[in-house]
């Protein structure tokens, strides 16, 4: 399996969960302790990744076959 089809097998729902569940760990570990520098890193982090995530579900295996596909049928 190569690094860019880590998430190829993933369903919709699953690709959710990993772009959202970071962020709302973050946001339960800065309510849990506070305002610190670990909370400010682990927010910022889970942003970057679920930016990734978003940026990057145009690419994935699923929505190319469809949007394949609806190349296909419209002229």
């Amino acid at each position: 399996m190569s690094p860019g089809n880590i998430f190829a097998d993933l369903s919709p729902h699953a690709r959710v969960i990993t772009a959202v569940l970071p962020f709302a760990l973050a946001i339960f570990v800065r309510l849990l302790v506070g305002n610190n520098l670990l909370s400010r890193w682990l927010i910022s982090l889970s942003v970057l990744w679920f930016a990734a995530n978003v940026m990057m579900a145009p690419y994935s295996a699923g929505l190319r076959r469809e949007i394949r596909n609806m190349r296909i049928l419209l002229p």
